[in-house]
């Protein structure tokens, strides 16, 4: 599957920036969806952000892409995900790793197509400043 990442590489990346952890509110895009920040720290020109996003049934992130690439682990439920030809780019499980590479290169989109809601906690390695995510159009694709 496209796009896993060795769970120890994430798990150590996500325990260090617990032990420093925050909390701060911020809601990313589509009906229901949300997040929260649970840790963030800068080193040089670079943020490393630690976020739960949880979004409920039958919906979705929208079209974006990120400044940075960006880790996800699936704690609850499943991540449909897909890319700007509207094809599915991969299907992650609880337990499941993904990593969505940076820039308006990989405009994609994250679903819950399930009946339960979809808990992810991912690590956004942002240049300092940016946003989670920037905006993109829907590719012309039937959802989203």
């Amino acid at each position: 599957m496209r796009g896993l990442l060795r769970p120890a590489t994430t798990a150590t990346a996500l325990a260090g920036l617990l032990l420093s952890a925050g909390t701060a509110q911020a809601t990313p895009g589509g009906p229901g969806v949300t997040g929260r920040v649970i840790a963030r720290t800068t080193v040089g020109d670079t943020d490393y952000i630690l976020r739960e996003v949880i979004i409920p049934p039958g919906q979705g992130t929208g079209w974006h892409y990120h400044d940075g690439a960006v880790r996800g682990y699936v704690v609850q439920g499943t991540l449909s995900h897909f890319d700007a030809s509207c094809a599915s780019d991969g299907v992650y499980e609880k337990g499941g790793f993904i990593e969505e590479p940076a820039g308006p290169g990989y405009v994609h989109l994250g679903r819950n197509l399930g009946t339960t809601d979809l808990v992810l906690r991912a690590l956004y390695v942002l240049p300092h400043g940016a946003p989670f995510s920037q905006d993109a159009p829907n590719p012309g694709c039937p959802f989203g």
